[in-house]
């Protein structure tokens, strides 16, 4: 069972989703710059420390966004199904709790998902495209 009290169990909770969005969301950014810099040069070349820092600057928002809104009674944090450790309630009733956990699954798991599959496909096409014109010459 969970030995702490609830607001240990919220910073526990709270924490874990921050990291993790901050994870993934940070392996899009990644995937994206990297697409940008082999597929599209022009625009890749011109990616400077600012650039760098004001993505990092937005991927640590955007994960705090998304990890403070059960803070703010949209969502909840509480024990997992096994009272173990704690996370986001996803057996939480009520249409606020199911709108959270919709928002978290499109724009924080779909969403980056499909931006990173996309951007290593345009860097695979870019790589065999370029792999083609060399065989060519």
């Amino acid at each position: 069972r969970w030995l702490f009290d609830q607001a240990v169990c919220t910073l526990y909770a709270f924490c874990g989703v921050l990291f993790g969005l901050c994870s993934l969301a940070s392996l899009t950014v990644l995937s994206t710059v990297c697409c940008l810099k082999v597929c599209y040069p022009a625009y890749g070349s011109r990616f400077s420390r600012s650039h760098a820092a004001g993505l990092l600057l937005a991927v640590w928002a955007y994960a705090g966004a998304f990890a403070a809104a059960p803070l703010g009674r949209w969502g909840s944090y509480g024990p997992e199904p096994y009272g173990t450790a704690c996370c986001i309630a996803w057996q939480a009733t009520g249409s606020a709790a199911t709108l959270y956990i919709l928002a978290l699954l499109i724009f924080c798991y779909l969403l980056p998902c499909l931006l990173i599959l996309l951007s290593y496909a345009l860097i695979l096409g870019t790589v065999w495209a370029s792999r083609r014109a060399l065989r060519r010459h």
